[in-house]
């Protein structure tokens, strides 16, 4: 089996979706050591702002009449696309920033649409996990309800555009021990940590069975 492994956290070392991607890798690694494992962070790495809009406008001229830029754009666009292709199972650590979906990942969604085509299901049946954090509580009755803009994008992205076979492993409250303004929410933080550990242990054992 090979596995694609992407991350779109900016917290380095103190990420909380990065900490919870390495324990579904590592539990996939556990049971199938020989598993091919590509990584690409694009938090640390992050694929040039630009390359949509040049991907996308050299779409619509001959090939003769592109700039660099168009053409260079367009080649990312196809080798990230194919990257995805080549892969048999994904992690994908893409955590809530400013409510909604990382930059980061955005521009990598922009370019695999372009390099595989618009409407094409490009993960199909393929086991995918999605790693996905929130500093705060955005759920049911809390005063951010709704402001989650992230999760449900990317399973309208991920399961029913792209057709994975789709596990979302979530955390809540990450930034509990990080803002004081938190600390009164330790308790249900620990146990919330706890639950997501517990998630990515079942999610990576279960991918490692496909």
């Amino acid at each position: 089996m090979s596995l694609l492994r992407l991350d779109a956290s900016i917290q380095g070392d103190q990420s909380a979706s990065t900490a919870l991607a390495d324990t579904v890798v590592a539990e996939v690694m556990a049971a199938r050591p020989g598993t091919a494992v590509v990584s690409r962070h694009l938090g640390k790495d992050p694929l040039p702002a630009d390359a949509w809009a040049h991907a996308t406008s050299g779409g619509f001229v001959a090939e003769s009449e592109r700039t660099p830029q168009q053409r260079a754009a367009l080649d990312l666009a196809a080798a990230l696309a194919d990257e995805v292709r080549a892969a048999d199972a994904f992690v994908l650590a893409m955590p809530l920033y400013n409510y909604g979906v990382s930059q980061h990942a955005k521009t990598w969604i922009d370019l695999v649409t372009t390099g595989a085509g618009a409407g094409v299901p490009v993960l199909e049946g393929k086991p995918t996990v999605l790693v996905t954090t929130r500093g705060g509580s955005y759920g049911e009755g809390s005063p951010r309800a709704g402001w989650d803009h992230n999760t449900d994008y990317l399973r309208r992205i991920l399961a029913d555009l792209w057709l994975a076979d789709l596990t979302v492993v979530e955390r809540e409250f990450t930034l509990v021990g990080v803002n004081p303004a938190l600390d009164e929410f330790s308790d249900v933080a620990a146990v919330m940590a706890k639950q997501a550990e517990q998630d990515a242990v079942a999610a990576g054992r279960a991918l490692a069975a496909r």
